[in-house]
């Protein structure tokens, strides 16, 4: 899978030739193929190949999904067109000329879209509150419209394994719900998918990876400056457990793929109330639990 001599995507070029990186790399391509086959990204109906928007920020994330994709692409083992497309929502100091320039020299096809919707979200957002809701909102239905003026069939966004992770836990503690960011979902309308291929990836290996590249990264100073973000708790939660039991953000995200509705308590997924004691011997009573996967 990785390259000798030339035989790489520009996105490539400069990769470090360490025995580390090589692992990094070869993990994170690994882990997005493994999300794109298990939650079906890419048909097999045979028709015209689907273009995907690929939604570039400048952060560490969306340079990793680009590069991901690209080299899946470029090895014959992602059969869709890909459109990169950075939204710029006049946040005062962005650097306008960065993703333009960077993805122009790879070689990227890609479409910049100026959309004031910085001023919107200030002017709406009461002091003191965060921007984070209103701003995703309005990001959303800008590239919803980009991608139905570029003939696209899937948003493709780069929230990586930690991103669902805290989600879930937010939703646990502040919505009351068990829920998270699928992988895959069709949008409202229904005429789009939106994909999440960094699914599997560890925020820590897009880190590492977009630095060994050492990709033009740009900070969000919308939201990043903001402090006591519920988001912010939840990751220093999460960490504090990490540090104290390694491997235990691994372990949360893989209980997220093996839900047991009859170990639960919505009675909208299981049917507790049809549920039959066994009265002919001596079983425990116990409901069926499902293999795990």
């Amino acid at each position: 899978m990785l390259d000798d001599a030339d035989d790489i995507h520009p996105l490539f070029y400069g990769a470090p030739k360490t025995t580390e990186f090589k692992k990094l790399r070869k993990r994170i391509v690994q882990n997005v193929r493994e999300a794109i086959e298990q939650y079906g990204m890419v048909g097999r109906d045979g028709a015209k190949p689907p273009k995907w928007l690929v939604c570039l920020s400048g952060g560490k994330d969306s340079y990793t999904l680009l590069a991901v994709l690209h080299e899946l692409k470029w090895r014959g083992l992602l059969p869709v067109e890909l459109l990169a497309c950075n939204l710029d929502q006049g946040q005062p100091g962005f650097p306008a000329t960065v993703l333009p320039e960077f993805l122009e020299k790879m070689g990227v096809p890609h479409r910049i879209e100026y959309q004031d919707t910085y001023s919107i979200v200030v002017d709406k957002v009461p002091q003191g509150r965060t921007y984070c809701a209103l701003c995703s909102r309005l990001r959303r239905g800008n590239l919803y419209r980009i991608a139905r003026e570029e003939n696209c069939t899937a948003v493709v966004l780069g929230h990586h394994r930690d991103d669902i992770l805290e989600t879930f836990f937010m939703n646990l503690f502040h919505g009351g719900r068990l829920a998270t960011m699928p992988p895959k979902l069709v949008n409202e309308e229904g005429d789009l998918f939106v994909y999440r291929p960094l699914a599997h990836v560890a925020e820590a290996d897009c880190e590492k990876f977009a630095r060994s590249m050492t990709y033009p990264i740009i900070p969000c100073d919308l939201c990043g400056s903001q402090d006591g973000l519920q988001r912010q708790q939840v990751k220093a939660i999460l960490d504090g457990w990490e540090k104290n039991s390694p491997g235990r953000r691994q372990i949360m995200f893989r209980a997220l793929t093996n839900a047991r509705p009859s170990h639960l308590l919505d009675s909208d997924l299981f049917d507790f109330k049809g549920l039959m004691a066994n009265t002919g011997d001596n079983s425990d009573n116990s409901p069926d639990i499902p293999k795990p996967r």
